[in-house]
C-alpha cells in the first residue's frame, strides 16, 4: 500500500470545480428572487 502524506495531493481541480458551483448557486439563487420579486410586483 503507497505511503499516504497529509498535504501532498494536487487539489486545483477540485477548488476550480467548488468555485464554478458556488457562482452558479448564486447566480441561480438571484434569478429565482428577481422572479419571486417580477411575480410580487404584476401579479399583486
Amino acid at each position: 500500500m503507497a505511503e499516504h502524506k497529509h498535504g501532498e495531493m494536487d487539489t486545483t481541480e477540485q477548488e476550480k470545480t467548488f468555485e464554478g458551483f458556488v457562482n452558479f448557486t448564486i447566480r441561480t439563487v438571484i434569478v429565482i428572487l428577481v422572479a419571486v420579486v417580477l411575480l410580487a410586483i404584476f401579479n399583486g
